[in-house]
């Protein structure tokens, strides 16, 4: 039985709701970036003690100041044009900022992203600088693996252009993403795809599709989570399935699906971190199907290179147009690439290796990716 209120009484009623809700405090604007590049960071958090923000480009650690609103802010100095991550520590506790939409979404530690621009005529090769620039178009699948018994997915990237009718045929790089990551995470925090249409329109790069899959042969890798992930020989059985996964199940896929060319000169691998190490196990294991490899801060390689990848050194044995390996000299994988690198001299494989600035973070794959792609397909 509906109730019934007396005019007044509902009157009442909302007026206070309307008095309540006009008297909240405005939402916080966090992050600002403001156009000397200094950015203002805003939390309203007025029972906390302390809220600290750790942020790429800082020096460190940096405490807010609460006012007597409790809002806390603080103002950086001017940071470079690039893309940084950030948390809040709110007496201890990390979050993400919850004024900011922008996301670095990761299954087990998500971050807020502050995006700095670049001059118009200084633009970084993952902004948006040039409205005229064609777009490609991103692409969603998903499929239960037969390998693993999960449901995994992947994104492809297709170029300006790209007609599914017409009888070209394009050469195709699949791009891995690093451990924690998931398959939007090229897109979503890489700009992978923005890119691919700065550098095409440039015609610093050929048209291509990209290929980006969720990078593992057993999700249980990811449950595990960073203490447990090497435990029982888990690692080893994460990257032989993914092996598997790739090259009998999505290759496949996406040469029914796109027009692809089948050719191995056609055909490139590249990746991060665990993608990295993924990348140089699938490209060296199997130089029939990748004819270009990169690998930008290789995470998990194998302790046996020898044992890992016997017959690379064989005359006979296909080598690789291209093996491009990266690392920030400030990673503490730098290393481990090294001595990846001396070993490949050692076996007489060519190959590049290159050491750039800061460590282990998007900061440096980013610049990695628009490095490597116009080095690729160019017979």
């Amino acid at each position: 039985m509906k109730k019934y209120l007396p005019p007044i009484v509902s009157a009442l009623f909302a007026m206070t709701v309307t008095a309540s809700v006009f008297s909240q405090p405005p939402p916080a604007v966090s992050p600002e970036v403001h156009a000397d590049r200094t950015v203002t960071f805003r939390l309203r958090a007025p029972d906390a003690a302390t809220v600290v923000v750790r942020c790429e480009g800082l020096a460190g650690p940096a405490p807010l100041v609460k006012d007597d609103a409790g809002l806390w802010s603080l103002t950086t100095a001017p940071l470079a044009p690039d893309i940084y991550s950030y948390t809040f520590l709110v007496d201890g506790v990390r979050m993400t900022d919850p004024a900011n939409p922008l996301l670095k979404y990761n299954l087990l530690a998500s971050a807020s992203e502050v995006h700095i621009p670049g001059a118009p005529g200084d633009a970084l090769p993952w902004d948006r600088h040039d409205p005229a620039v064609p777009r490609g178009v991103l692409h969603r699948h998903s499929f239960r693996s037969g390998v693993s018994g999960d449901e995994l997915d992947f994104v492809v990237y297709t170029p300006p252009g790209y007609d599914p009718a017409a009888d070209a045929t394009y050469p195709v790089l699949y791009l891995l993403h690093g451990y924690s990551d998931d398959a939007g995470s090229w897109t979503a925090t890489g700009r992978a795809h923005i890119i691919l249409d700065n550098l095409i329109a440039q015609k610093r790069a050929r048209p291509m599709i990209v290929v980006m899959p969720l990078g593992y042969g057993t999700l249980e890798v990811v449950t595990a989570g960073w203490a447990r992930m090497r435990e029982g020989g888990l690692w080893t059985r994460n990257v032989r399935a993914f092996r598997d996964i790739l090259t009998r199940e999505v290759l496949p896929r996406v040469e029914s699906a796109y027009r692809v060319s089948p050719r191995r000169g056609h055909r490139a691998i590249a990746g991060l971190s665990m993608g990295g190490a993924e990348s140089l196990d699938i490209g060296l294991s199997h130089p029939e199907l990748f004819g270009w490899i990169g690998a930008f801060s290789s995470g998990g390689l194998p302790e046996d290179f020898d044992t890992a990848w016997p017959g690379l050194g064989d005359a006979a044995a296909p080598r690789p147009a291209l093996l491009w390996i990266a690392c920030g000299e400030e990673d503490f994988l730098l290393e481990n690439n090294r001595q990846l690198s001396a070993w490949l001299a050692k076996k007489e494989v060519k190959h590049t290796f290159t050491v750039g600035p800061l460590g282990h973070t998007f900061r440096v794959w980013r610049p990695n990716l628009a490095a490597f792609i116009p080095l690729l397909f160019r017979e």
